[in-house]
């Protein structure tokens, strides 16, 4: 139950690589499918755990292995945090920048179509803003996936 099957450093590095390309995927993705989860983006996320866990665990079944497991995971995530906190550069690479998606009562549908953005969670944030899209100064695909609205001056 406690004895390891693989080297505890193996874990370590299935677990460094996973977490990478899992970054790298979710980032890859687009700002929308983390923004906005779906019935579907929760099946995706349950059924990428599941897939993802043989490869961090390499045949490894004791209770120390997923403790090595879980204490690289969170190892990984804490610093990630660090270096994300100290560098605004890594932040952007790993974490994303507002995107303009609109100006002056215009929507940039080339902007929309390449952030995979529909019109109509669009105008669900106007209607959220209590604005009309003539009255708009500045609309942001933030890092997270929400849709900013800043309204014209009066």
């Amino acid at each position: 139950m406690f004895t390891l099957t693989v080297p505890w450093w193996e874990l370590i590095a299935r677990v460094a690589i996973v977490y990478v390309a899992l970054i790298v995927l979710v980032r890859v993705s687009g700002k929308r499918t983390v923004g906005q989860f779906t019935p579907f983006d929760l099946l995706m996320v349950v059924l990428l755990s599941e897939g993802v866990s043989n490869g961090m665990q390499g045949g490894e079944d004791s209770v120390a292995g997923a403790l090595v497991i879980a204490v690289a995971l969170v190892s990984l995530n804490l610093g990630v945090a660090f270096v994300t906190s100290r560098s605004q550069r890594v932040h952007d690479l790993i974490e994303g920048v507002p995107i303009l998606i609109g100006r002056d009562g215009q929507l940039f549908d080339a902007v929309l179509r390449r952030n995979r953005v529909p019109a109509a969670d669009v105008y669900q944030a106007l209607r959220e803003a209590d604005c009309d899209l003539e009255d708009v100064r500045l609309a942001f695909l933030e890092a997270d996936g929400k849709i900013s609205i800043l309204k014209k001056r009066d």
